[in-house]
């Protein structure tokens, strides 16, 4: 490797803008190793000694390395030893800690330490690094992206976004219209936006104390914003990613306004099916479809419980023969453009997710969506569309403030950090 460079400001870093400073290329290691043997730290100690552990991961990002976690765990019978390397652990602070003191208080040995100068974005060696078809995605690890891949993602959130990624919060909502945004803004007026104009896919953060608040992303329209907008967030390791979007209802009794829940989804967007076969199932996550649900009743909302499917064609209507058919074996209730697309990222990278989407017109049954009447409609439904998501993420946090339990969209030996302890 030729030479490593050295991170600014978050602001200049997030925007990719290249370091002033470079270090040589193989500089001693900044700091020594950090150890901590979870039997032997008293469980009002754990708090501070995951803050050592994290703190020696970030000296060493500071320092031009990538840092490392290794991770011994004395329950496991088959899978004693974990490890894993990370970059800017500044930037998954809160879920680094969350983790590693689960681990420590069930008696791992952790330590933390540098593993390796960081290459430049302009090193060969760099570009091979981000291929996750060169990775064994079941194999046992701590984390799922190298980190090449988690550093040019964290650069990339800052360039499509507008805002740094240490800003995104622990719940992030995504939309396909700038409506939401508005109401957002009005409901959390103090929200962090994008510090310059014209960003591909502006976010504004809701930030609390803890990191549980709200970051929703204006994606735009089509499901290749949601794979670029889903491949980025999830290196943050959120705790939820739902979609709240507009959809065509495709049954004759929907209204304009009403509201679609998402059971499952038919994938006729094409932006992932390389990676993901069609054939592996993709279904929202239980528990925080149920809080969704509640919301909706709450508030007394009408909706439809069914299948979403999303297409890459916008004018789907013009050559429709084959999507009809598609939609009507599916027994599909909407059509939108994006919701399958996250929710098989979410999927793939093991993020629990789901979709609420809000009828804005019906293509089959001679309403399509037009001009005259969509401002309208907008106003309408904005605000009740950003409530009934922000509701359920209130019951997520009091009823799992350590995140949603995610072992249905893990493989079945697949631990990641803590995981049960028969793993």
């Amino acid at each position: 490797m030729s030479s490593i460079h050295t991170r600014g400001d978050d602001a200049a870093w997030d925007e990719g803008r290249p370091a002033t400073s470079s270090v040589p290329a193989s500089p001693a290691a900044p700091t020594a190793p950090v150890t901590v043997d979870g039997t032997r730290t008293a469980p009002a100690d754990v708090d501070a000694a995951t803050e050592r552990l994290v703190t020696a991961l970030a000296d060493a990002d500071a320092a031009g390395w990538y840092g490392a976690l290794e991770v011994e765990r004395p329950w496991s019978t088959h899978n004693p030893h974990l490890d894993g390397e990370f970059a800017r652990a500044s930037a998954i602070r809160r879920y680094l800690c969350r983790e590693l003191a689960g681990l420590l208080r069930a008696g791992a040995r952790i330590t933390a330490r540098a593993s390796r100068p960081q290459p430049p974005f302009d090193d060969p060696a760099f570009f091979s690094a981000l291929d996750e078809e060169r990775v064994d995605t079941r194999s046992k690890k701590l984390f799922l992206f190298s980190p090449e891949r988690m550093a040019l993602s964290l650069d990339r959130i800052g360039h499509y976004t507008g805002t740094p990624a240490t800003s995104f919060q622990r719940h992030v909502l995504f939309t396909n219209y700038a409506m939401h945004v508005d109401a957002f803004l009005e409901r959390f007026p103090d929200a962090e936006r994008p510090a310059r104009q014209g960003v591909q896919m502006p976010a504004f953060h809701h930030r609390t104390e803890d990191g549980d608040g709200v970051s929703l992303v204006n994606i735009g329209v089509g499901p290749a914003n949601a794979k670029t907008a889903t491949d980025h967030v999830a290196v943050l390791r959120p705790d939820t990613m739902i979609m709240i979007g507009h959809c065509g209802g495709l049954r004759n009794h929907q209204q304009k306004g009403d509201f679609v829940l998402a059971t499952g989804y038919q994938r006729a967007d094409h932006v992932l099916d390389e990676v993901l076969p069609l054939d592996v199932p993709v279904v929202p996550n239980h528990r925080l479809n149920s809080f969704l649900l509640d919301a909706l009743q709450k508030a007394g909302m009408t909706y439809r419980l069914g299948i979403v499917h999303t297409t890459d064609n916008r004018d789907w209507e013009f050559t429709q023969q084959a999507t009809l058919a598609a939609m009507r074996v599916s027994r599909s209730v909407a059509v939108d453009m994006e919701s399958a697309t996250i929710a098989a990222n979410g999927f793939r990278y093991r993020v629990p997710h789901a979709t609420l989407l809000c009828v804005s017109d019906k293509p089959l049954h001679g309403s399509p969506k037009l001009a005259a009447g969509a401002q309208e409609f907008y106003e309408a439904s904005k605000r009740h569309h950003l409530d009934l998501a922000l509701d359920a993420l209130e019951a997520v946090r009091r009823e799992h403030p350590e995140g949603l339990p995610g072992q249905e969209i893990r493989a079945v030996d697949e631990p990641l950090f803590g995981g049960p302890p028969d793993l």
